[in-house]
């Protein structure tokens, strides 16, 4: 094998890059046992395309690079034992050195462009995955011995993939482990996110006590500030993140994940108490406590106390002009409990209800109410779908599905029907505003990261 540069043909300059690659497989070929390296050059380059990104090739130049190889006869790649060891020859190594056509070259790589070839073919002997072996008049031919075999070929070396396939393998191997890696804080940051945004939802539906946080400097005083930090973390989530990013978001989540946990368990912990302090201490609450002056809309509809005698009935006369107080059920409309969804949150995840309100806003939960009104109208929801719903829901809740019913406008076909399924699950207590609104706002940070990545 040659001892000397390789120079190329014409105008293409000679780089420091190109003489290292010819000088580390000269000493590959220099080595007594290297005739017997033994590569099969299609795992060789399923290993290369793996770890085009450490050799800085292309995905265009490894088609250039599939093309060179299929002008090899042979599956495996092998230096010639004529070679190994010779250092000194002249000889070119012709089990090595392919001298395709620039036309049908061409052809193997798909009908690339003769511009963008030799582009690609520049790049694979400047990355020293191959070697330009140029003839005296820059054509790529062979000279036959007199047995007819290949004395001496022009063209391209093959010989640094032998000589670097070691290399190549473990390149490969640490580019799967880096996306193995990479796979598992994926995986792990979308197992956090889930777990956020189901304890948050737990946390306005049971209405957990808030204890003021301080995130990062940020201080956090509702689950409604919690979930808006929750979003600016999501918020960096992208495909493009390396690992080290990755990393970082993964365990910022997890501490996030981990301050609302305490909450609840905290929580849960002192409803344990409060329980078990009642059950002990039962009987003393029962003295010394009076319903009807804590709660004095309470006072209503509460039974006769145990042991006290009944009421004698009022006269005729005067139940006659009285009027009789409904039964439960016949129209009686429930009242809202205190609500866990601040009027914010409600609005940041149902925006389109705001083009209803008084002045094109809604400033508090009586705008939301009369707004909502006038939405059920517009979008065909029945009188007497929105009275079931007002019954069962009570106003704030049914005003809330409405908005987030008009907000959803495009996937509901009937937004009656619709109304009517969430009434009768609600009836049935299978139903819940928490997921309906947190769905609505993941829809809509998820729209706004698109947007900014197309914008990007």
């Amino acid at each position: 094998m040659r001892t000397h540069p390789t120079t190329p043909f014409g105008r293409r300059p000679l780089s420091l890059a190109m003489v290292a690659a010819q000088a580390a497989t000269r000493d590959f070929a220099a080595k007594p046992d290297a005739s017997e390296t033994v590569v099969h050059k299609w795992r060789l380059f399923r290993a290369l395309t793996e770890a085009k990104g450490p050799l800085d090739v292309t995905d265009r130049a490894l088609s250039v690079l599939h093309a060179l190889l299929s002008f090899h006869q042979e599956t495996a790649l092998t230096l010639p034992e004529a070679e190994a060891g010779e250092g000194e020859s002249d000889s070119l190594a012709p089990g090595i050195v392919v001298f395709p056509s620039n036309r049908e070259l061409s052809i193997r790589a798909h009908g690339m462009a003769p511009a963008t070839l030799r582009r690609h073919l520049a790049s694979l002997v400047e990355a020293g995955l191959i070697i330009r072996r140029d003839s005296p008049n820059g054509k790529r031919f062979a000279r036959r011995g007199q047995g007819g075999e290949i004395a001496e070929a022009f063209g391209f070396d093959l010989t640094p993939l032998i000589a670097r396939a070691a290399e190549i393998e473990n390149l490969a191997e640490e580019v799967r482990a880096e996306n193995r890696a990479i796979a598992l804080l994926r995986e792990k940051i979308t197992i956090v996110r889930r777990d956020i945004v189901k304890m948050i939802e737990t946390g306005m539906e049971e209405g957990v006590p808030f204890a003021a946080l301080s995130i990062d400097g940020q201080d956090i005083c509702d689950w409604e500030g919690l979930y808006r930090r929750y979003q600016v973390l999501a918020g960096r989530y992208a495909r493009s993140l390396g690992r080290g990013d990755l990393d970082a978001l993964a365990s910022e989540l997890a501490a996030f994940a981990t301050e609302i946990q305490k909450l609840l368990e905290t929580h849960v912990k002192s409803q344990k108490n409060s329980a078990s302090e009642s059950q002990t201490e039962r009987h003393i609450q029962n003295q010394i406590t009076n319903i009807p002056d804590l709660e004095p809309s309470l006072r209503e509809g509460l039974g006769d106390p145990p042991g006290s005698m009944p009421k004698e009935p009022e006269a005729e006369g005067a139940g006659a002009s009285t009027t009789e107080a409904p039964s439960p059920g016949l129209g009686e409309r429930k009242t809202s409990p205190s609500r866990t969804y601040p009027l914010g949150m409600v609005l940041q995840a149902c925006p389109d209800i705001a083009d209803y309100g008084k002045r094109g806003e809604i400033s508090c939960w009586r705008d939301l109410i009369d707004a909502a009104a006038i939405v059920r109208s517009a979008i065909g929801v029945s009188p007497d779908a929105w009275k079931q719903a007002l019954d069962v829901l009570g106003e704030h809740d049914a005003s809330i599905v409405i908005a987030a019913i008009l907000q959803r406008g495009e996937e509901i076909k009937s937004a009656g029907g619709y109304l009517r399924v969430l009434t009768t699950k609600a009836r049935a207590g299978e139903f819940s505003l928490g997921p309906v609104l947190m769905a609505l706002l993941r829809g809509k940070a998820a729209k706004a990261a698109r947007a900014g990545r197309q914008a990007g």
